[in-house]
């Protein structure tokens, strides 16, 4: 069976799309892909990325922000947006209004994994009844 494949987007691919894709490998077993990029991505992952993750028992440590060219863009099933920006002619996109835990404290940034945690459940539910 062909593995469902999910494209998250956000800015700099330094805080957002990266938890997105952690929390969808964790919790998407075999069937799904995981992929996450920047509309302008950071120099580096955040070290409060990798923490907030490692908090849920999900390591991040590996993964570096990428811009949407560095991608494989051979057919996604979801493209989730929380860049807040436009994608032109990219297919199967859905937008994610998620506030950009950027520059805030601690608590923000908790704030934001838990709504992200929250939001890809909720998409796995979605993608395992069609």
């Amino acid at each position: 069976m062909k593995r469902r494949r999910v494209l998250f987007v956000c800015v700099g691919n330094a805080f957002r799309s990266q938890m997105a894709e952690g929390f969808l490998r964790a919790y998407g077993g075999g069937e799904f892909e995981a992929f996450s990029a920047g509309v302008a991505p950071a120099g580096r992952l955040p070290r409060e990325t990798i923490a907030m993750m490692a908090e849920k028992g999900i390591d991040v440590s590996g993964h570096f922000p990428k811009s949407l060219d560095e991608v494989p863009w051979d057919g996604f099933d979801v493209v989730v947006n929380m860049s807040g920006f436009p994608l032109p002619g990219v297919p199967h996109v859905q937008d994610w209004k998620v506030d950009d835990p950027l520059g805030g404290k601690e608590a923000k940034f908790r704030r934001v994994r838990e709504e992200i945690e929250q939001r890809v459940q909720a998409l796995l539910i979605t993608l395992r009844r069609n």
